[in-house]
């Protein structure tokens, strides 16, 4: 389970948590613009070896980034989602870009700089099956794309592929976007104000405490509510527009759906935690991140790494926790 965003003050970012009960070894991932990425089923087997330098959090298999999330040098991001029993990919179809899984990100994030270029590729997009090797079976996701205009959300489902505008620009796993979207109905209601009596004229009823006016907000795990609670937060977010403040603002929005350790147990002695927290500052080309055990944020810069080269460039996460001591 998981949860992305995408939020404006002076730049853009975008950023996701990964939350999980194992991780597969996650790094950041610099991919620069002459690295061959290689797309199995379009045309000739395609090797696009010309493309938009990119940025993101990747297990690396045989070499190439298989990208969890990622934000390009022109400042659009992608990152996909758990969507298990939702997703339903296709066969290889003539006259469609045929496009793996696996290969959705950097096939969107190496050609286009924008959602709108975005569009006019998911056009001829048909996702399919195919895995990257035996060990590593096809993922069921969704996908959130977005830069510092518009949000997008894409879903391969039975009835086809289905492409939402995301207002909110937040995604989670579960129900399909329509339904999670549809669902904020029910929490029209809530308010950063204090709230009004209007449950009787003839009871004083008043406030005992701040933050009264968000009673309701659900503070479950579960996806959907996870959705609700991170709109919520964002939509209502207020932040300065420095580096620090916006990359400190981002890292709260997302920190309102963190798993902990013990919460979510999904086996025996086997828990979903919040593996990692990223924010990636799409106009900069820096990507900070967090991880469960150091809440300490790193920062990588994609432009600090010689971005005409051809060999990806990979940090390991800092796992551990680093404590300031200032005595």
């Amino acid at each position: 389970m998981c949860t992305a965003a995408a939020y404006t003050t002076k730049d853009f970012y975008f950023g996701r948590t990964l939350d999980y009960d194992f991780s597969y070894g996650e790094v950041v991932a610099v991919t620069p613009r002459n690295y061959p990425f290689c797309f199995r089923n379009v045309g000739e087997n395609i090797s696009m070896r010309k493309h938009y330098a990119m940025i993101g959090v990747a297990h690396v298999e045989e070499g190439c980034p298989l990208y969890y999330d990622a934000v390009n040098e022109k400042g659009l991001g992608m990152a996909g989602l758990n969507f298990v029993g939702n997703a339903v990919y296709r066969e290889i179809e003539e006259g469609k870009d045929n496009i793996a899984v696996f290969e959705f990100i950097p096939w969107i994030l190496s050609q286009c700089g924008t959602v709108k270029e975005a569009r006019l590729l998911l056009d001829r997009i048909n996702l399919i099956s195919t895995p990257f090797n035996a060990q590593l079976p096809t993922a069921q996701l969704h996908w959130i794309i977005a830069d510092r205009y518009e949000s997008i959300t894409v879903e391969s489902v039975r009835e086809g592929l289905r492409i939402y505008d995301n207002p909110v620009g937040i995604l989670t796993n579960n129900p399909p976007f329509d339904e999670q979207m549809f669902q904020l109905n029910n929490y029209m209601h809530l308010s950063p104000e204090e709230p009004q009596n209007h449950f009787s004229e003839r009871l004083k009823l008043h406030a005992y405490s701040r933050g009264m006016g968000a009673i309701g907000l659900p503070g479950d795990l579960s996806s959907q509510s996870r959705f609700v609670r991170a709109a919520f937060v964002k939509m209502n977010s207020r932040s300065g527009e420095s580096e620090e403040e916006s990359v400190s603002q981002f890292f709260h929005i997302l920190g309102s759906v963190e798993q902990q350790r013990g919460c979510c147990c999904v086996g025996k002695e086997k828990y979903e935690i919040t593996i990692y927290t990223s924010c990636c500052n799409g106009e900069k080309g820096i990507y900070y991140y967090t991880t469960y055990g150091n809440h300490q944020i790193s920062a990588v810069d994609m432009h600090k790494e010689d971005l005409e080269g051809e060999l990806p460039v990979n940090y390991p996460l800092v796992l551990e926790e680093r404590i300031y001591a200032q005595n």
